[in-house]
């Protein structure tokens, strides 16, 4: 790890990421990465092997929407959380509370366990992913969050290259559980590492908290989504009211939620969050369903699918790298990522209708776009908060990044399984579309972005 954090490490003043004072925190909060990296990469691989096993095709998207619901849930009662306790109580129990959902999802019996094993490591994903950056907003001085960035998309390196094979290796030789059980001695060491600087990290005097509206809208929103998912994915009788029910909720929560102007492309602050989300649910949505696409259309075996996840994954970190090193303005990387995105979903929803194997270069493209946005959207996210609002503004954007993807593959599997197992070609394609739509709708959104001179 520290061969990959080495050239990213200092910065125009001399200091570093690696120096006495950042070395500790630096490192512990890679490890956490690395395993979140590690978990997501090897889960998208066994997926169908899961399904399969456990009887549950019908449930396929739930296995990726119920961590992304109750991840958007945690993430906004942990914002207001963060900048009253500060990180430190918040990331322990959201990284215990990830393990528990590890230990529900390995022991599962049936599809619906396995789903709610999944809604728990969500919880504690979003509550630990909010305290994360606020340890880097508090721990590390303006010039080296970009570089920091850097560091978390070059510890998706290692997962990328063996978590898909590994995940795919672990699943057919031993058994998918085990791919869940044999993560949980891995959080011990980050956990060590974070423990000094969490404890040097005083919480900020921010007044009043953010009042039960805040709350009540965290709830709506979830529940919204949640509800607006099993009416896309219900029988046609049932479908309509779930719906209505749905976007109700939606519209009541998320003006309460992200910062004003978000849904309006407002300049600044609100088109940082919703080109987050638009990105995120395009490329994330479309990242679930290729393991599928290959297993199903090409009789790839997990190993393989893995292949084709692990290049797209490379290439995002190969482009954070470069982003992190420039000097051109955020809002740049931010741009052209989201047209790589794009551009990456449209060829690899072509390439899976001729050749499994062609959707790896497409692929490539399309994690490039991703490392070139995603570090420089967290970096200008940082830069216009102040201090007393970076756990709230830090909640907004995973708060658009999960209910950007959760509501894209939810409402993705509806289509895929609504045409049936027959005709699942022509639902991926169908779905690989609205991947398409999205991304290209982030490219209109990132045109807002403020160049700060």
């Amino acid at each position: 790890m520290t061969a990959v954090l080495d050239h990213e490490r200092v910065s125009d003043s001399g200091r570093s990421v690696l120096t006495v004072g950042f070395r500790g925190p630096t490192f512990g909060i890679v490890l956490v990465v690395t395993l979140l990296a590690f978990e997501s990469m090897a889960v998208g691989t066994v997926m169908p092997l899961v399904a399969g096993d456990l009887d549950g095709l019908a449930l396929y998207a739930w296995g990726f929407s119920a961590t992304l619901i109750t991840s958007l849930l945690s993430t906004v009662l942990a914002g207001g959380w963060v900048d009253r306790s500060g990180p430190s109580r918040p990331f322990m129990i959201g990284l215990g509370t990830f393990v528990a959902g590890l230990v529900v999802a390995g022991a599962a019996t049936s599809m619906w366990v396995f789903v709610a094993g999944r809604a728990v490591q969500g919880l504690g994903t979003g509550v630990s992913l909010v305290a994360m950056y606020v340890v880097i907003a508090r721990v590390y001085p303006e010039e080296l969050r970009s570089r920091v960035f850097a560091a978390l998309s070059a510890a998706w390196v290692l997962p990328s290259l063996i978590g898909p094979a590994v995940g795919g290796v672990v699943a057919e030789h031993i058994g998918w559980r085990w791919v869940f059980l044999g993560l949980i001695p891995l959080v011990i060491p980050p956990t060590l590492l974070l423990v000094p600087a969490l404890r040097g990290i005083k919480p900020v005097d921010t007044g009043p908290g953010p009042g039960k509206s805040r709350y009540f809208a965290a709830v709506a929103v979830a529940a919204g989504a949640g509800v607006l998912l099993y009416g896309f994915d219900g029988s046609r009788w049932t479908m309509l009211p779930a719906v209505l029910v749905g976007l109700a909720s939606l519209a009541f929560g998320l003006p309460r939620l992200l910062p004003a102007g978000t849904l309006r492309l407002r300049r600044g602050l609100p088109s940082v969050i919703l080109v987050r989300g638009m990105l995120s649910g395009a490329f994330f949505g479309a990242e679930v369903f290729i393991p599928l696409a290959l297993t199903r259309l090409h009789h790839f075996s997990a190993t393989r699918a893995g292949i084709v996840l692990t290049v797209g994954a490379l290439g995002w970190s190969a482009a954070s790298q470069i982003q992190g090193r420039s000097k051109r303005p955020r809002e740049f990387y931010a741009l052209l990522g989201a047209v790589l995105v794009t551009a990456g979903i449209v060829l690899a929803t072509v390439a899976l209708q001729l050749s499994g194997w062609l959707a790896a270069p497409a692929w490539i493209i399309g994690g490039a776009g991703m490392g070139f946005s995603i570090g420089s959207l967290s970096v200008l996210l940082l830069d216009l908060s102040p201090e007393d609002e970076q756990g709230v503004n830090s909640s907004a954007l995973q708060i658009s990044d999960t209910l950007g993807s959760s509501l894209v593959v939810g409402v993705a599997g509806a289509l895929v399984t609504g045409f049936g197992a027959a005709r699942i070609g022509t639902g991926l394609a169908v779905a690989g579309a609205m991947f398409a739509a999205i991304a290209f709708l982030g490219v209109i959104a990132a045109l807002r972005l403020e160049v700060r001179k």
